[in-house]
């Protein structure tokens, strides 16, 4: 008489049973390693503009000139992780002097041109996980660009551990269906021919690999972008 324990219908399904829940984890582990997994490419890089002012701000808030109220706008929480990319992959890159700046709801940069302040800038030294954060609002728009968000990196000798310095400028745009849904209200609608992404020079020359990864958050939204930096 066969024992229950080896018969062989039932040493089949366990078998099978076996097989399958090693499938689950293994395509489990497979997907979990591509959420965990960065975006390694090397970001584009891209002109400075005109309105790059070094204010050796570091805040994590930059939605008001200091001392003054809040610039009115939609909340965008912006959220940048710095990483060193080799040819073995890539690593967070802590110790990068992030700054970032854009213009307002109606297309004004702060201390260029006459306007007077500091609002809607800012910088900070990017943590271990190599990330920067920043609360700003949605920016504006202004004849001739479409709507975009201006960085640039620095490390010095001692922070960096090639024992270089670097300098990296780049931007930030944002998709087009969203731009028309916030710059359709207040305080942002107003007459004039905006620019649009598929029209705007920058954007163009490799904009689409620039693009904020937008989710709505509150009353506003939050934006991730992963900024891949090329180690030599």
């Amino acid at each position: 008489m066969t024992k229950q324990g080896n018969h062989p219908d039932i040493n089949r399904r366990r078998s099978l049973a076996l097989m399958g829940a090693a499938g689950v984890l293994s395509l489990a582990s497979r997907a979990f390693a591509q959420i965990q997994a960065p975006a390694c490419t090397v970001t584009p890089q891209q002109t400075e503009g005109p309105f790059f002012v070094d204010t050796r701000l570091q805040r994590s808030d930059i939605r008001a000139d200091p001392g003054s109220p809040a610039k009115p706008g939609v909340p965008l929480a912006l959220s940048l992780r710095v990483l060193s990319v080799t040819n073995s992959g890539c690593t967070p890159l802590a110790g990068a002097l992030v700054d970032v700046w854009h213009c307002d709801a109606a297309g004004v940069y702060s201390g260029v041109d006459g306007n007077a302040g500091r609002f809607l800038r800012g910088q900070q030294l990017s943590d271990r996980d190599g990330r920067v954060r920043f609360m700003s609002i949605y920016p504006g728009w202004y004849p001739g660009r479409a709507v975009h968000v201006h960085f640039k990196l620095r490390g010095s000798p001692a922070a960096n551990a090639g024992g270089r310095g670097y300098e990296f400028t780049s931007q930030l745009y944002f998709d087009g269906g969203i731009n028309d849904k916030v710059l359709a209200a207040a305080p942002y609608a107003r007459a004039g021919s905006r620019t649009r992404n598929e029209s705007d020079s920058g954007f163009r020359a490799g904009g689409s690999r620039l693009l904020l990864a937008l989710t709505p958050s509150g009353a506003g939204y939050a934006g991730t972008f992963d900024i891949g930096l090329r180690s030599t």
